[in-house]
């Protein structure tokens, strides 16, 4: 036990400290943005949840590399991870040029699709075209950095992304102040950490041994895309279900005003950072578990599984105290505006007392994919999201007129269910083989 907890850890450190750090330097960057006014902060994250939807494709291959090499890693098939490694460059490649693409063409519709106010559409038109030009480098950032992670290099994805976002901050600083281009300084800032994110990790991922193979053995292997395509599919739709289901509810939340939406967004920002740390368990308990599945092992699996929720656990519950106590001063970081800050404050206070159940949703979701049931995790998101968040948020602000208060109580309600729906069949799973073991 104690061998597979210290490997759980040195594995998820890296990672926890990348996803905070990321946080923190996009909580300066949200700041700054916040500094501009209510206008501008409205319209960098009136396509946020577009954004999401869009980093889902790359996240799907991503996880599906992930769940493949780290098996055939465990399962010790050199070959195997080479070939994968070789898709996970074509498809970074093929899904960066076709999102772009799309992307560039929809970003002066997108604003208007969102229920953003008519007065910050050409703003926001802007933002995300210039944020979607580098897309094939965002693409290879994501996809690249879960085949590292794969085969359990958890470390340099971090460094990569720490220095991405530390660039990012600091032509932020000079393109919107300074030079005074507002809205559109910090979108060619992030443009330019994309841009540099993804040429290092591809320079990285090329000299990796475990994952390295020469250019006059490259092909294309439509099995392997196959299975890719079984494994991706269901972690695609949950994005997708997952990210059009943000869609639709930043859009009702958007249609409630300018400052209920920037209290909304900006909240949602500043909570991020409390459950991040999740997210790094969820990527290394997956990569432990695909290569435990390999191997065949399924006392490590079960021991892995185990650590890792008791681990989360303990973690959000400390975030979650956190977070009620600096509600209010962390959302005086991000805006100047005192109706903002304390109708944000007000969010996340509430949202504090159910961060033990988004922790323990994230990291049960990462031990289904980690085990290949990623169809199931397709089910409780479509669940969770629109028969719960949506069809109720949409009663409480169409039908009842209620605030958002209660609009983020259907999104608790959403965390919670899934939560459930999670830890049903793993504790059915850990009680039987206790059971066993006696």
């Amino acid at each position: 036990m104690r061998k597979h907890a210290s490997r759980l850890l040195m594995l998820s450190i890296p990672t926890i400290i990348e996803e905070i750090l990321s946080t923190l330097l996009q909580y300066v960057d949200t700041a700054m943005v916040g500094r501009l006014g209510e206008e501008a902060t409205a319209a960098v994250s009136t396509t946020t949840t577009v954004t999401w939807l869009v980093n889902s494709v790359p996240g799907a291959i991503g996880t599906a590399m992930l769940i493949l090499i780290s098996r055939a890693s465990g399962a010790g098939d050199q070959k195997q991870v080479e070939k994968l490694s070789q898709q996970a460059l074509l498809l970074s490649v093929l899904s960066g040029l076709v999102l772009g693409g799309l992307s560039v063409v929809l970003s002066p519709y997108i604003p208007g699709w969102m229920g953003a106010d008519p007065g910050i559409r050409a703003e926001a038109s802007r933002y995300f075209f210039i944020v979607s030009l580098p897309m094939v480098f965002r693409t290879a950032s994501s996809v690249l950095g879960d085949a590292l992670r794969a085969v359990q290099d958890t470390k340099t994805p971090m460094l990569i992304s720490v220095a991405a976002n530390i660039l990012n901050i600091i032509l932020n600083y000079i393109l919107i102040y300074p030079m005074g281009l507002g809205v559109a300084g910090a979108a060619i800032s992030s443009a330019i950490s994309y841009t540099m994110s993804g040429i290092l990790m591809y320079l990285v991922y090329r000299r990796k041994q475990e994952l390295h193979w020469k250019w006059n053995t490259f092909s294309v292997e439509p099995g392997l895309l196959k299975e890719c395509t079984a494994v991706g599919s269901p972690v695609l739709g949950t994005s997708v279900v997952s990210c059009l289901g943000y869609v639709v509810f930043a859009s009702l939340v958007s249609g409630m005003g300018t400052t209920v939406f920037a209290a909304h967004s900006i909240a949602v920002t500043a909570e991020t950072i409390f459950y991040v740390p999740g997210y790094g368990l969820r990527t290394a308990t997956s990569a432990l578990i695909g290569t435990a599945r390999g191997e065949k092992d399924d006392e490590k699996i079960a021991a892995v599984g185990k650590l890792s929720v008791l681990l989360t656990l303990g973690i959000m519950c400390v975030s979650g105290v956190i977070l009620y106590a600096g509600a209010y001063p962390l959302m005086s970081l991000f805006t100047p505006s005192a109706a903002v800050v304390e109708l944000g404050g007000e969010m996340l206070r509430i949202v504090a007392l159910s961060e033990p159940f988004f922790g323990l949703m994230i990291v049960l979701e990462g031990i289904f994919y980690g085990l290949g049931r990623t169809r199931y995790a397709f089910g409780v998101e479509t669940f969770g999201m629109w028969g719960v968040r949506i069809f109720s948020t949409f009663l409480c602000v169409r039908v009842w007129g209620l605030g958002l208060r209660a609009v983020w109580y259907c999104m608790i309600a959403d965390n919670i269910c899934k939560a459930v729906l999670f830890a049903i069949p793993f504790l059915t799973v850990w009680f039987r083989s206790r059971r066993r073991d006696r």
